[in-house]
This record gives C-alpha cells, structure tokens and sequence, in this order.
C-alpha cells in the first residue's frame, strides 16, 4: 500500500470521527476542539490532492482565526446550553428529514457520481507552475477588481457591525486627548493652604 493511501485513511477517518464528536460532544468547548482537528485533518487531505493552498487557508483562516474565535467566545460568554437545547425534541422530526436528505445527496455523490471529463481537463494544471501562483496570477489580473470589491464589502461589513454593536454607557469614564493636551496648570493644579498639625 503506498503511502498516500495510508495518509488519506488516517486523515479521513479521523475526521469523520472528529465531526461526529462536535455533534454529539456534550461540552461546547471540547466540540470546539473537535472542530478545530477536523480542520486540520481536511487541510491534510487538501494537501494530498495537491490543493496546498486550499490546506493553508483552512489552517490560517479557520484555525488560526474562526475557531479559536468560537472557542473565546463560548468560554468567555456564561452561555446556559441546557436552555439552548429544551427546543432538541421539538425540531427533532425536521432535523430528521433534513440529515436523511444529506445522507442521501452524500451516498450518491459518492456511489454513482462521476466527473464530467470537460470539467476535469479544465481543473487540470496547465504547464509547470503550482496551485497558488496560478490562483494568485488568475486573481491579480483578471480578477482584480472584483477581488478589491469584495475586500471593500468586507471592510464595509466590519464597519457596520462596530457601528451597531457600539453601545456608550452613561457613567463610564473615558479618555478624551483634546482635553488633555489643553490642559494648564491653572485648570490641572489647585493649591491649597493648609495648616500647620492639620490635614486636609
């Protein structure tokens, strides 16, 4: 057996059994974790099917920068997920349907499925040059402004959800510069004449 096939055994059911865990984990932050070697697993496999870049995004963006963001959140936030799963047997027959529909789709994609050879000769490398300097080639030329769009969406995105979540509470100091850098020692300092054997 060659050791490609080995690795693709050892990725993939390490990751099916680390998805089932994120299901049924009963700790939210043990299913974070969970999540976070399924990435790293599926990056694996991206590897071995010659997708590097793909492997690297998953590693850089999902868990470098989402999961770990999951795993801040549920444990800073005092989340009561014994209220959040009273509703599990009410939405049970729906989330029934909805699995055996994906069971289905999964089992056909992966018993009669089959590529369509058009499709396979364009996602074949053309020439030499790897995965990621003909994706970066694609997308900084031809693509470029829709990639610079979809950045300033993005950033626009950020805005709006810093503007919303924004909330000044009364009461609450805070540091104002203007007011600070005008500062003279006739508004800042205050003499006192105290005195002698007597406080203030």
């Amino acid at each position: 057996m060659q050791a490609d096939v080995i690795f693709f055994w050892i990725f993939a059911v390490v990751l099916i059994g680390s998805a089932l865990t994120v299901i049924v984990a009963r700790n939210p932050v043990h299913s974070v974790l969970f999540l976070i070697l399924a990435f790293v697993n599926a990056a694996g496999l991206f590897l071995l099917m010659g997708a590097e870049f793909l492997g690297m995004m998953l590693i850089v963006v999902y868990v470098g920068a989402v999961a770990v963001l999951f795993l801040f959140v549920v444990m800073l936030l005092d989340v009561d997920f014994a209220e959040l799963k009273q509703g599990f047997v009410k939405y049970l027959p729906i989330g029934g349907l909805i699995a055996l529909g994906v069971a289905g789709e999964l089992g056909y994609a992966a018993t009669k499925w089959a590529p369509s050879p058009h499709f396979a000769a364009a996602a074949s490398p053309v020439g030499t040059i790897s995965n990621t300097r003909a994706l970066g080639q694609v997308l900084y030329t031809h693509y470029v402004y829709f990639f610079q769009a979809a950045g300033l969406v993005l950033l626009t995105a950020m805005i709006g959800a810093i503007v919303l979540t924004l909330r000044h509470k009364e009461g609450v100091k805070r540091q104002n510069i203007a007011d600070q850098v005008a500062r003279t020692p006739a508004t800042s300092v205050e003499l006192r004449k105290v005195a002698s054997r007597a406080g203030l």
